[in-house]
């Protein structure tokens, strides 16, 4: 892929870096490798500040190839400012959001492209720089909402189909062809409606293909939602409390959605508070409190921390032998 260009002033809001470039933070520490094996998306040094009110601080993490990450942590914490900064919707205050699509992240490269002041690079990319549909386009990372955001009145199918609008409108050269049914467009929109038809049958929502999504049971739209990031093709997915307001049987089909498209070699991001499903589905696990990263590693670590329970579900800690025991740990 060419080189993305350099990110004009007026994309960076009042009070954001101009470049992680000059920042010493950034040199490479003795004990990181040349090469992240299996990184596909590393935070450095994330910190995004509203004013006076600091929501992410100082924040470092990875997201492995081909694993389910949970970012857990208090209401308040500022997980979904982490996944805002991470597709786009803010620019952080500071920090590096580095994304490889494909392949691993040389350290070498990154710092280099961090100089270069260029938003990617050789299917590298520094997501801080760029907009979201580009973040969407190159980075490959789709996202769904906390808050259900279908297109209600359009079918179900009909969702699937918009979510890949770019292959289509490619087909239709952005001119008539596609309201003539040009060749090109024809083949371009039947690989759409297959690929739509494919996904709904995965999430057992054929037989509603046809029906208004705002129709739809709630647990159903949740799944559709995910079926409509997913056409898009990402190799990154971030999932914002994806089983809030679903019941034991909604959350147990969620969970097998979830493994597979990781399965299919799709990583996963997730926000959830949800800790049952956290802990039956993640392969790894960030805990936030106040905006910082308290624990970091496999679920059972996590489960066994006692500071995190505490800090997670805000009890003191004398009370945390008896929510370890609600919860299983």
């Amino acid at each position: 892929m060419a080189n993305l260009t350099r990110p004009h002033a007026e994309e960076r809001p009042q009070g954001a870096s101009r470049s992680m470039a000059a920042s010493p933070s950034f040199e490479t520490p003795a004990a990181r490798a040349p090469q992240d094996e299996g990184v596909l998306l590393r935070v450095e040094h994330l910190s995004m500040r509203f004013g006076g009110l600091t929501a992410i601080d100082d924040l470092s993490f990875g997201v492995r190839r081909g694993d389910i990450t949970a970012l857990i942590g208090p209401n308040g914490a500022g997980k979904t400012t982490v996944f805002n900064c991470i597709t786009g919707f803010y620019k952080p205050t500071s920090g590096r959001i580095a994304m490889a699509p494909e392949g691993a992240i040389d350290t070498d490269a990154l710092d280099a492209l961090t100089r270069s002041g260029l938003r990617g690079a050789n299917e590298l990319y520094l997501l801080e720089r760029m907009p979201d549909h580009e973040i969407a386009r190159h980075a490959r990372v789709a996202r769904t909402f906390q808050n259900i955001r279908l297109f209600a009145g359009m079918t179900a199918l009909e969702n699937l189909i918009v979510a890949q609008h770019r292959p289509l409108m490619q087909a239709s050269g952005y001119s008539l062809a596609g309201l003539v049914g040009a060749p090109s467009f024809r083949a371009a929109e039947q690989v759409a409606k297959d690929k739509a038809r494919l996904w709904l049958d995965r999430i057992a929502l054929t037989a509603r293909a046809d029906d208004p999504a705002g129709a739809l049971p709630y647990g159903d739209q949740r799944r559709l939602e995910i079926a409509r990031a997913m056409c898009a093709d990402p190799v990154l997915l971030c999932l914002d409390e994806p089983a809030a307001g679903l019941n034991p049987r909604e959350s147990a089909e969620l969970n097998a959605l979830l493994r597979s498209i990781r399965d299919d070699g799709t990583s996963l991001l997730l926000i959830e508070h949800d800790m049952s499903v956290v802990m039956e589905i993640s392969d790894h696990v960030v805990v936030l409190d106040y905006g910082r990263k308290i624990a970091d590693g496999a679920p059972a670590e996590i489960r066994a921390d006692p500071s995190v329970i505490a800090a997670y579900l805000g009890v003191p800690d004398d009370e945390v032998a008896e929510v370890e025991k609600e919860i299983g740990a």
